[in-house]
C-alpha cells in the first residue's frame, strides 16, 4: 500500500474510529459509509491498494472494539483472476504474410495459448450431432486430427423458433467439438447473416481456457484462406443455409499462428473476526453476521457497471458500504453486552462479491471456523436506501425451522415493515452460506436506479433507515445467539443459480455448482439436491466432475456446455474426483 495514500487517509480513518460510541448511532453509520464510499477509495475495486485500505479499515475497527481476530491477524487471503492479457501473438498466411492483430484477427477470451503450423479444414458451421431426432456432423467426411479447423459463426438454421440447431451455436461448444476431434487449432469467422459489420470480438473478458488456440478472423482474411478452393465465406453460409446441407472440404492451405492470453492474478482478502459467547457450552455454536465490501472501482467497458461508457468512481454508498456499516456498529453494541451473548459471533467482511461471491464461497470451502455449527448466518447487503414506506426484505427466512417466527417476534411493526421470502438461493453472498446447509437471513432494501453506477453515494443514503434495520438486525442477532436451540436446517427453493435453470437447458443434474472461477480443473459440487439426478447416481457434496459422457468438464463453462447437450431421460456417465479418487458414476436424467 503506497505510503502517501496511508498518510492522506489516515486523519479521515482516525476520525471516524474516535467518534465511535458503545451504541449504534447515526453519526458512527454516516462515518463509516463516508470512509469506505469515499472518492479516495476509487470504489474499492478487489485487488488494488484502495481495497486493502478498506479491509485495514474494517479490521482496524472490529480489533479496537475488543474482537478477536481470526486468519492471519484478520484477513483471509486469496487469488483471484482480474484480467487477461495478450501476449504475443501472430497470424501469417502462406499466401499473404503476417496479418495485423486487432485489425484482421484477434483471440476468443477462451483461447489456449499455443503456436501451431499446419493445414486448415473448412467444416461448415461446426456442428456435430448425433442425436435420435436431429443428426448433423460437419466432420463427417473430413479428417481434422492436427489440423486448423475453419468454422462459421452461428448455424444453418433460418427459423428461430424451434431452431433444432440452437443449442450448438455458441463459440465455445463449437471449440470444445473442434478440439473433441482432433484439431489442434480454430479459426472463426462471421458470415453475413450472423455480422454484416464483420466486429471482431473483445479477447479480455474473463474466461476459461480449452487449452486450444482458438481465433477469430475477418472476412477477407478467411476468404484468403479460401482462395485455392475459389470459394467464399459469403458464398458458402448462403448455401449452407440455403441447401440446408452440410459442406466441409480440405483447404490445401497451411495457416502459422501464435496465440497468447495471459490471466494476471491478483490477492484479495476478507476481514474475519469473532466475539466468544459466555456459555460454556453454547459458545462453540456461531451466529455469522457479515456483507462483502468490494465494490466496482472505477467501473466502465467490461465492468458491471450499469453506465459502461462512463469512467468514474463508483462509490457503492449503498453497495455495500451501507451493510458493512451496519455490521461494525452491531460488532461494537454486542462487545459491549458479550457477558449476556451464550453463543459466539463471527463478523465477515467478504470481499470480491462483484466478481461472483467470491469471498464468501472461499471462505465456505476453506472456514477458519467450524460452519457446521453455524446457528445462522445474516447478510446485509444495500440496506442504505429505505423508502418511506419502511420496507426491509428479508429472504432466506423458510430456510430453518422456526427461523420466520424469531424473525417476526423480533420486529416492530411501527418503524419496520417486512417483505419476507423463503428461499435460501440468492445474488449475494447468503447463497454460498445456504450452498453449505446453513440457514441464513438476507436482508436488503432493494434495488434502485442508481444501482452499479457512479451515483450511488453517501448524499442517497437514508441514516435514519440503515440506523432502524441496524438496530433490528442486532436484535435479531441477539436473540438467535441466546435462543435455547439450535436452528434446524430446511432446504427452502434449489441451490443452483439462474444459468443452470434457464430455458435453454432441458435438464439439470440438480447441484450447486462451484462458480467460484478458482480452479480449471473440475468442476466442484458444493451441494447435491436430495432427490434430484445426481444425488440418485450417487453424486456427493464436494464432488469434482471432470467429464460428462467421456467429455472432458474443466470448469463452469465446460459444464454448461455439457449441460446444454443433455436431455431429459438420458442416462449418462459423469466422472468425478472424490478425496483423490477417480469415480465413474451413471446417472439417469
Amino acid at each position: 500500500m503506497s505510503r502517501s495514500l496511508i498518510l492522506l487517509l489516515l486523519p479521515l480513518a482516525l476520525v471516524t474510529q474516535s467518534c465511535k460510541t458503545s451504541e449504534i448511532t447515526i453519526p458512527d453509520l454516516r462515518n463509516h459509509v463516508q470512509f469506505l464510499a469515499s472518492d479516495n477509495l476509487k470504489g474499492r475495486e478487489p485487488g488494488t491498494v484502495e481495497d486493502r485500505l478498506a479491509a485495514k479499515y474494517i479490521k482496524d475497527a472490529l480489533q479496537d472494539d475488543g474482537l478477536t481476530m481470526l486468519g492471519e491477524r484478520g484477513y483471509q487471503f486469496f487469488t483471484f483472476v482480474k484480467e487477461q492479457k495478450l501476449g504475443q501473438c501472430s497470424f501469417a498466411l502462406e499466401q499473404q504474410g503476417s496479418l495485423e492483430l486487432g485489425k484482421e484477427f484477434t483471440l476468443f477470451p477462451f483461447s489456449g495459448t499455443d503456436s501451431l503450423s499446419a493445414e486448415a479444414v473448412f467444416v461448415g458451421f461446426g456442428i456435430a450431432s448425433n442425436s435420435p431426432t436431429f443428426t448433423w456432423d460437419d466432420y463427417q467426411t473430413v479428417t481434422v486430427t492436427g489440423k486448423w479447423v475453419l468454422i462459421l459463426r452461428g448455424n444453418p438454421g433460418t427459423d428461430t423458433t424451434g431452431n433444432p440447431f440452437e443449442q450448438y451455436t455458441g463459440d465455445r461448444i463449437k471449440a470444445l467439438t473442434a478440439k473433441e476431434h482432433g484439431a489442434k487449432g480454430v479459426i472463426m469467422v462471421s458470415g453475413v447473416s450472423f455480422d454484416k459489420d464483420d466486429a471482431l470480438v473483445d479477447p479480455l473478458t474473463k474466461d476459461y481456457s480449452i487449452d486450444i488456440p482458438v481465433i477469430q478472423v475477418t472476412r477477407s482474411v478467411a476468404n484468403s484462406i479460401l482462395s485455392k478452393s475459389s470459394k467464399t465465406i459469403e458464398a458458402l453460409e448462403s448455401e449452407i443455409r440455403l441447401k440446408q446441407e452440410r459442406n466441409s472440404f480440405e483447404i490445401n492451405s497451411t495457416i502459422s499462428a501464435k496465440a497468447e492470453l495471459k490471466s494476471i492474478k491478483e490477492k484479495t482478502q476478507n476481514v474475519v473476526a469473532i466475539l466468544e459467547g459466555c456459555d460454556p457450552l453454547l459458545k462453540n455454536e456461531i451466529v455469522i453476521i457479515g456483507g462483502h465490501f468490494d465494490h466496482l472501482g472505477m467501473g466502465g467497458p467490461n465492468s458491471s457497471s450499469r453506465k459502461q461508457d462512463t469512467v468514474a468512481v463508483h462509490n457503492g454508498a449503498d453497495d455495500n458500504a451501507s451493510g458493512v456499516a451496519a455490521m461494525l456498529e452491531i460488532a461494537q453494541k454486542m462487545a459491549k453486552q458479550r457477558k449476556h451473548i451464550k453463543r459466539s459471533v463471527v463478523f465477515l467482511a467478504f470481499a470480491g462479491e462483484e466478481l461472483g461471491l467470491l469471498g464468501s464461497k472461499y471462505f465456505v470451502n476453506t472456514p477458519i471456523v467450524d460452519i457446521s455449527k453455524s446457528q445462522a448466518m445474516i447478510n446485509l447487503d444495500m440496506v442504505g436506501r429505505m423508502s418511506p414506506e419502511k420496507m426491509l426484505q428479508i429472504g432466506g427466512v423458510g430456510t430453518s425451522d422456526n427461523g420466520l417466527s424469531i424473525l417476526l417476534a423480533t420486529a416492530n411493526p411501527d418503524s419496520l415493515k417486512l417483505a419476507t421470502s423463503p428461499e435460501g438461493y440468492g445474488p449475494s453472498d447468503h447463497a454460498s452460506f445456504y450452498g453449505k446447509n446453513i440457514p441464513v437471513f438476507f436482508f436488503s432494501t432493494g434495488a434502485h436506479l442508481d444501482y452499479h453506477t457512479p451515483f450511488d453515494d453517501v448524499e442517497r443514503i437514508n441514516f435514519n433507515g440503515l440506523k432502524s434495520i441496524t438496530e433490528f438486525t442486532y436484535n435479531l442477532a441477539l436473540s438467535l445467539a441466546n435462543a435455547p436451540s439450535k436452528l434446524s436446517f430446511k432446504e427452502a427453493g434449489p441451490k443452483v443459480s439462474n444459468y443452470s435453470r434457464s430455458k435453454r437447458f432441458k435438464v439439470t443434474l440438480g447441484i450447486m455448482p462451484d462458480v467460484s472461477g478458482q480452479q480449471n480443473n473440475g468442476l466442484r459440487a458444493d451441494f447435491v439436491t436430495a432427490g434430484k439426478p445426481a444425488a440418485r447416481g450417487g453424486m456427493l457434496n464436494g464432488d469434482t466432475i471432470i467429464s460428462i459422457d467421456g467429455k472432458a468438464v474443466n470448469n463452469i463453462q465446460d459444464y454448461m456446455v455439457r449441460l446444454g447437450g443433455l436431455k431429459e431421460g438420458q442416462t449418462i456417465s459423469v466422472e468425478v474426483i472424490r478425496n483423490s479418487e477417480r469415480k465413474i458414476l451413471i446417472i439417469k436424467l
